[in-house]
């Protein structure tokens, strides 16, 4: 075995402990309605991207029943992106949710429109990111979905 002279400097390494994370994420939900059955639903989106992964907790806000649904889609999201963070890859995840008024019929039109752009804007953000940047993102959160489906098994009520 050769050993380089070169000391290598793993002090801004750190383990993406997917496991601990999900095992959060799937405690956090357990108790909510259905709400874990999502956990595979998400691993199966993870191969038709992440512009279609991100975009699923939209679907689901739009219904009130399935409400905490989008709530774990959207955690995972931003856990996703806290744990890529460390490695240099910024995921979008900007908040889409207009904060304009909708008293009126003109407003909430206006509303609509705010957030037809904000949602725009982060599917932009993220077809953007680099190719490199996106098969990283695209392997961890396969691996965190697995992580997700592993827990739920365990810990479905």
């Amino acid at each position: 075995m050769i050993e380089s002279t070169e000391k290598q400097d793993l002090s801004e390494w750190q383990p993406y402990a997917l496991d601990y994370h999900a095992q959060e994420l799937v405690l956090k939900h357990r108790n909510e309605n259905n709400v874990l059955n999502e956990s595979h639903k998400m691993r199966m989106t993870v191969a038709y991207g992440l512009e279609r992964f991100w975009g699923e907790q939209l679907r689901l806000r739009r219904d009130k029943k399935t409400r905490n649904k989008s709530q774990y889609w959207q955690d995972v999201w931003q856990k996703l992106a806290e744990i890529l963070q460390p490695a240099g890859v910024n995921l979008p995840n900007d908040d889409v949710t207009s904060t304009l008024p909708e008293h009126t019929r003109e407003q909430k039109k206006e509303k609509e429109k705010d957030e037809t752009q904000k949602i725009q804007a982060m599917a932009n953000k993220i077809w953007s990111m680099s190719l490199p940047e996106q098969r990283i993102a695209l392997m961890v959160l396969t691996q965190f979905c697995d992580a997700l489906v592993w827990w739920t098994q365990r810990y479905r009520p």
